[in-house]
C-alpha cells in the first residue's frame, strides 16, 4: 500500500481545476422579532431562494443566541449569593447538558408549501445518539466548543435515594446525578465506584466552552509590582469587545444584599447548530437553486427552582434540595446544576437561598420569577439562519445540470412510549405501529418512570427535566438493563436469537452504528460509545431493519417491541422508528417533481 501510494503521488500534477468560483456565506433572521415567549422559531428562506445562488444546506447552520440565568427568589437572605465576589463565584456552579441541539424540541420543515419532515417531539434524543454514534474524539476536540459538546463522564454519577417517602438533601441533588466537576485523584481504598469521586470532565469541558469571564486573573505580578487588577482577562479582552464578537461570556454578577438585592449570575451564550445535525434531510441535500423552505423550531425554554443549604464545617458544602423543574414545551431542561460537595461549582457560590435557573432562547430571561432582575443577554438577539452560497465554474454548472432532478433519499422519525414498565421482572409486549414503510431501525432508550418515590425526585417529574441528570442529553438512566428482548416486524423477530444480555445487545447489534465503515476498520473509528460506557450510562437498545429486499420498503410494517426490565426500578421506554423518505427536487428551480 506504501509503494502504490509513492507511485500515485509521483504522478500528481499540481493544481487541479476550480468547480466554484465564489463562495459566500449568507445569514438571514428569523420571524420572530427577537421575542420567543411563544417557545417557537419560524424560519423562511424567500431571500435566499430568490438570490440566483447556489445554496448548500448541508453545511448551513443555525447560530442561536441563548440567555442562562441564576438567582435568588428571597430576598431576607439574599445576601449568601455573592457571584460578582471572587472567592464566591458562580462561574462554575451552572452549566448545559450536552450539545447546544437539545434547546430544540420538535421541528418541521415545509418546502414549497409542503410539509416534508413532520414534527416529532424529543427528536434532540434521537439526534444526540446520532452524534454519540457518529462522532469520532477528534470532532469533540475540534468541534465540541463550537456545538456545546462533550459527553458525560457515565462511570462518575452518584445515585440519591428518599427516605421513607420523603427527598432527601443531598450535596449533588436528588435522584441520578451527574453534576460534579471537580476533577480529582481517585481514592483507590474504596469499595469500587469507577470515577464518581472524580468528577464529570464532560460538564466542566462545557462548562468552560461557555463561561469567559473578563474579570478573571490571569496573573498578579508585573514588573515584580502586584497588580492584579492589570492581569485580569479584561485588560485583553473587555466585556463590551467580546459582545461585539459574540462570544459567550458571563455577562452579569450582581452580589445580593440583606437590605432587598437579589444576587444575579447570567451567562449570554451564542450557540451554533448545524442543521445536519437536526434531521437527515439537510445531510442528503444537494446544491440547489429556487428552493423555498419554511422551518418552524419549538423551543425547550425552561426553568428549574432549588434551595441550598449551609453544611456546618469545614469542608464547605451545600445541600442541594430540587423543587421543580419546568417545559412549557414538555420537553427537556438543558441546564445543569454543580454538585455542592467540597470545591465543586456549587459549594462556594450558592449561600443557603432559594434560587431560580432559566435557559431562554433570545436576548430576554423569560421567566417572570426572576426576569426583573436580569439584565439582557449582551451576544445576539434573534435566531440566525447561515447558508453558504457558490457560484459553479460554468463547464461543471453544465455538468450538474445534465441530469437536474436530484432524489433526495433521507430518514425521519417516528416516535412512541412505554410507560411505567415495573421494576425487577416488568414486561414488554407492546405494538409500537400498525404499519410504516421502509423501516430502517428502533432506537429505545430506557429512563426511571417519573413519580417512582425512590427514584429520588418530585412526583410527576420526568427524570430528563432534573438539572442534576444528564438523562435525555445522550445518556439514558444508568444501569438499565432489558433481557429477553427482541423487535418482532411484522410478526416475524428481527433479533434471530432473543437477546439476553447486555454484551450481546452492544457487540451484536449496537457496536459500530454510524462509524465509519460500522466500525470494521481498525485505526479508523468514530463513535463515543464503548462497553463500559453502554452498561452504565449510554444504555441505547438499537436494531438495524434496514435489510430488505427493494419491493418490500413500500410495504407497510406493523412493529412490537418485547423484553423484560432487569432494573429495580420502574421504567419508562422512549422508542424512536428511523424510516426512510424519498423527494425528487428539480435543483436549478427548486421545484419538487
Amino acid at each position: 500500500m506504501c509503494d502504490k501510494l509513492v507511485f500515485d503521488l509521483s504522478q500528481e500534477v499540481e493544481g487541479s481545476p476550480s468547480v466554484f468560483v465564489k463562495k459566500d456565506w449568507l445569514n438571514i433572521l428569523d420571524n420572530q422579532n427577537a421575542n420567543y415567549n411563544s417557545n417557537q422559531s419560524v424560519i423562511d428562506t424567500s431571500q435566499l431562494s430568490n438570490s440566483n445562488k447556489w445554496m448548500s444546506y448541508r453545511e448551513a447552520y443555525l447560530s442561536v443566541p441563548m440567555l442562562l440565568s441564576l438567582a435568588t427568589t428571597d430576598l431576607a437572605t439574599a445576601g449568601g449569593f455573592t457571584p460578582a465576589t471572587d472567592a464566591t463565584s458562580a462561574d462554575y456552579a451552572i452549566g448545559l447538558k450536552n450539545w447546544f441541539g437539545q434547546i430544540i424540541h420538535s421541528l418541521t420543515l415545509d418546502y414549497n408549501g409542503t410539509t416534508i419532515i413532520q414534527q416529532t417531539p424529543w427528536c434532540n434524543m434521537w439526534n444526540s445518539f446520532k452524534l454519540m454514534t457518529s462522532l469520532s474524539w477528534d470532532d469533540v476536540d475540534t468541534q465540541g466548543a463550537t456545538i456545546g459538546f462533550y459527553p458525560d463522564d457515565p462511570l462518575s454519577w452518584t445515585f440519591v435515594g428518599s427516605n421513607a417517602g420523603a427527598l432527601v438533601a443531598d450535596k449533588n441533588g436528588s435522584g441520578v446525578c451527574n453534576n460534579t466537576n471537580l476533577i480529582s485523584n481517585s481514592n483507590l481504598t474504596i469499595f469500587n465506584r469507577y470515577r464518581q469521586t472524580e468528577g464529570n470532565e464532560g460538564l466542566l469541558k462545557r462548562q468552560r466552552y461557555i463561561n469567559y469571564d473578563p474579570d478573571a486573573t490571569a496573573g498578579t505580578s508585573i514588573g515584580g509590582t502586584t497588580n492584579a487588577a492589570n492581569a485580569k482577562f479584561s485588560q485583553l479582552l473587555s466585556a463590551s469587545t467580546t459582545s461585539q464578537i459574540w462570544k459567550s461570556y458571563v455577562s452579569q454578577k450582581t452580589n445580593g444584599a440583606n437590605a432587598g438585592n437579589q444576587g444575579v449570575f447570567a451567562i449570554s451564550i451564542q450557540a451554533t447548530i448545524y442543521l445536519k445535525h437536526l434531521h437527515s434531510f439537510f445531510a442528503m441535500c444537494p446544491l440547489l437553486k429556487g428552493a423555498y423552505m419554511k422551518m418552524t423550531l419549538n423551543l425547550n425554554n425552561c426553568s428549574t427552582s432549588f434551595t441550598t443549604t449551609d453544611i456546618v464545617g469545614p469542608p464547605v458544602e451545600k445541600t442541594i434540595t430540587l423543587t421543580s423543574s419546568s417545559n412549557a414545551v414538555g420537553g427537556v431542561v438543558p441546564i445543569m446544576i454543580a454538585s455542592g460537595k467540597t470545591l465543586n461549582g456549587s459549594s462556594l457560590a450558592l449561600g443557603a437561598c432559594n434560587y431560580t435557573a432559566n435557559l431562554s432562547v433570545g436576548a430576554k430571561c423569560l421567566d417572570p420569577a426572576i426576569s426583573g432582575v436580569v439584565n439582557d443577554g449582551s451576544v445576539g438577539k434573534s435566531i440566525y439562519l447561515y447558508v453558504p452560497s457558490y457560484t459553479f465554474n460554468p463547464v461543471f454548472e453544465q455538468s450538474y445540470l445534465s441530469s437536474p432532478i436530484k432524489s433526495i433519499k433521507y430518514t425521519d422519525i417516528y416516535q412512541y412510549q412505554v410507560l411505567k414498565v415495573g421494576g425487577g421482572s416488568g414486561q414488554v409486549n407492546n405494538l409500537i405501529t400498525n404499519g410504516i414503510a421502509n423501516i430502517k431501525s428502533i432506537l429505545v432508550l430506557p429512563f426511571f418512570s417519573s413519580g417512582v418515590v425512590n427514584a429520588g425526585l418530585p412526583t410527576g417529574m420526568p427524570v430528563y427535566q432534573s438539572p442534576f441528570d444528564p438523562a435525555g442529553c445522550g445518556a439514558v438512566s444508568p444501569l438499565t438493563g432489558l433481557t429477553n428482548f427482541n423487535v418482532v416486524v411484522s410478526g416475524q423477530n428481527a433479533i434471530y436469537n432473543t437477546q439476553r444480555y447486555a454484551f450481546e445487545e452492544f457487540n451484536n447489534q449496537f457496536y459500530g452504528v454510524n462509524a465509519v465503515n460500522g466500525g470494521m476498520t481498525d485505526g479508523l473509528t468514530s463513535g463515543l460509545i464503548d462497553r463500559l460506557g453502554f452498561d452504565m450510562e449510554y444504555s441505547f437498545y438499537y436494531v438495524d431493519l434496514s435489510r430488505m429486499l427493494p419491493v418490500e420498503e413500500s410495504v407497510p410494517k406493523s412493529v412490537q417491541l418485547v423484553g423484560q426490565n432487569t432494573s429495580q426500578k420502574e421504567l419508562d421506554l422512549f422508542v424512536f422508528i428511523e424510516y426512510g423518505v424519498s423527494v425528487d427536487i428539480d435543483a436549478l428551480t427548486g421545484v419538487r417533481t
